[in-house]
């Protein structure tokens, strides 16, 4: 059985489950060297109905305490607690397992794991290595191999946990050193056998509730025919929902900082004390980000159904629709499916190529990214994000493709590696399928208003003048910038804002 992903909320955050398989259940912490979705399946082979938590999470070491606690109360899981190596530091009263390895790790003190990003992405195979070693080594002598514990993982199972630690590497290195503080009565058994032996007496199933709102971002996942959608939501008030499509390949955490700006209302109110706000949600595209991969090809015209039958499952007749790059694409197509639940679009800078250059693209813009033994993909990844800021296309490494860009710090290209990580080796569908698409037969086809649009910084601006030949019915306007791009002047940003919800509210521009 595949583990299946959920959130849960606490007064503390949100945390994130994966749940997998039939028989006794047991909450699961799965330690700070194996990722949650892979022990879900390890468990569930062995019978179990494994809910295991997702470490590290958003929360501070203390909060994620109460939270876990919590949270086992409400499953009624309380006597039915696993935790593997330091995890177990967490939860008074579980049940340890590989607990030698904190023992181990104990005796030599805090780890010297240094969480700083690095400009040149080198964090990431430092904790690629520390992750690795931490399986290959004696946990008290990490000069001699350790030939005892589990079987070694391979290479998807050692990214998978390389992954969820890389997220927010200063939240992982601040779990593993308060864990191995708390670490001194960490003793269980050797396997996996004598560990649920020793639990408390078998629990009735354990049921999920819904995720309550946690402010300002909730996240949460909806089910449609093609898969789960994972699900960024801004809960500001009752104005016509907005749905906002990112651009390829990662998912939609780059857009957090617009969707609270266009959630709050930006001063969009026309009467003093109205209520400006209006739920915003960023889905990850099924295949991308945190959303399920399913397999077979992806095409805009699936894409942009994922997006109806989104729309369908929540229960929203009527939105607006935000879309850049690959996202103008798909929510155009969103709107020619189904024009009667879209009010408004904006398309930001919607793909239009001449057909060389889209071929030239399609052979050589999406190399695979597969999981390395040594860490060696982490580095292909963060070099081809780096590169896109660098390089109009990114593989055409020459002095005439420079762009007119500042370089982003480290913070801002290691988010959207992760984007890319996340999204696995499906990440190229929703991309290809972007520069696959008909834009000059579909734009036309388009009778809601919409605006076309496009930053000066924006490598597809020159497609701006075309997009308003094809569909004269739109309002096309060149913005003063790309508002989710890095070093944008923050007036033009706020300028830019102002247009989408002057835009939206029926304004003249």
């Amino acid at each position: 059985m595949q583990p299946v992903p959920h959130y849960v909320s606490a007064p503390q955050g949100q945390l994130r489950l994966w749940v997998a398989g039939q028989g006794r259940p047991v909450l699961v912490l799965p330690g700070l060297i194996r990722a949650a979705e892979t022990v879900a399946r390890e468990l569930a082979a062995e019978g179990l109905a494994a809910h295991v938590v997702e470490l590290p999470s958003d929360l501070r070491p203390a909060d994620l305490r109460v939270a876990i606690r919590g949270l086992a109360e409400s499953l009624g899981l309380e006597r039915s607690v696993l935790a593997y190596d330091l995890s177990a530091a967490l939860f008074l009263g579980c049940v340890a397992l590989d607990a030698y390895r904190a023992r181990g790790w104990r005796q030599l003190g805090l780890i010297d794991l240094d969480p700083t990003l690095r400009i040149d992405g080198t964090h990431l195979t430092a904790l690629h290595a520390h992750i690795r070693n931490a399986h290959l080594l004696h946990p008290g002598d990490p000069q001699r191999v350790g030939r005892g514990g589990p079987a070694l993982p391979d290479a998807e199972a050692l990214h998978a946990a390389v992954l969820t630690a890389a997220v927010k590497p200063e939240r992982y290195a601040a779990l593993w050193n308060d864990c191995l503080r708390h670490a001194a009565s960490i003793d269980g058994p050797s396997t996996l056998a004598e560990a649920i032996a020793q639990l408390g007496p078998a629990p009735a199933p354990a049921r999920l509730g819904k995720a309550a709102p946690v402010a300002p971002i909730t996240r949460d996942y909806v089910h449609l025919p093609r898969g789960r959608m994972h699900l960024r939501m801004m809960h500001a008030g009752e104005r016509r929902p907005l749905v906002m499509l990112h651009s390829a390949p990662g998912g939609s955490a780059p857009l957090v900082n617009l969707m609270i700006m266009l959630g709050v209302g930006l001063g969009v109110g026309e009467g003093a004390g109205e209520d400006v706000g209006r739920l915003v949600i960023a889905p990850d595209y099924l295949g991308n980000g945190l959303s399920s991969k399913p397999e077979g090809p992806v095409d805009i015209a699936r894409l942009g159904q994922d997006i109806v039958d989104m729309l369908e499952a929540l229960n929203l007749p009527d939105v607006d629709l935000w879309g850049t790059h690959t996202g103008a694409l798909i929510a155009l197509e969103a709107a020619l499916i189904a024009p009667e639940r879209v009010n408004r679009l904006v398309l930001e800078a919607p793909p239009l190529l001449n057909a060389a250059f889209t071929q030239d693209i399609l052979e050589n813009y999406l190399p695979p990214i597969e999981p390395d033994p040594w860490g060696l993909h982490l580095q292909q990844a963060w070099n081809m994000r780096r590169d896109m800021f660098l390089f109009w296309p990114w593989y055409r490494r020459e002095r005439a493709a420079m762009r007119a860009l500042t370089l982003p710090d480290a913070a801002f290209l290691h988010d959207w590696t992760i984007g890319l990580l996340q999204s696995g080796r499906s990440y190229d569908k929703s991309y290809r399928a972007a520069f696959e698409y008909d834009t000059r037969a579909r734009l036309p086809l388009l009778t809601r208003p919409a605006l076309i649009c496009a930053g000066p910084s924006d490598m597809l601006a020159d497609g701006l003048e075309e997009a308003a030949r094809l569909n004269p019915l739109a309002t096309a306007a060149a913005t003063r910038a790309t508002v989710w791009y890095p070093n944008q002047d923050p007036e033009a940003v706020a300028e830019t804002v102002m247009n989408y919800a002057d835009f939206f509210a029926g304004r003249a521009l």
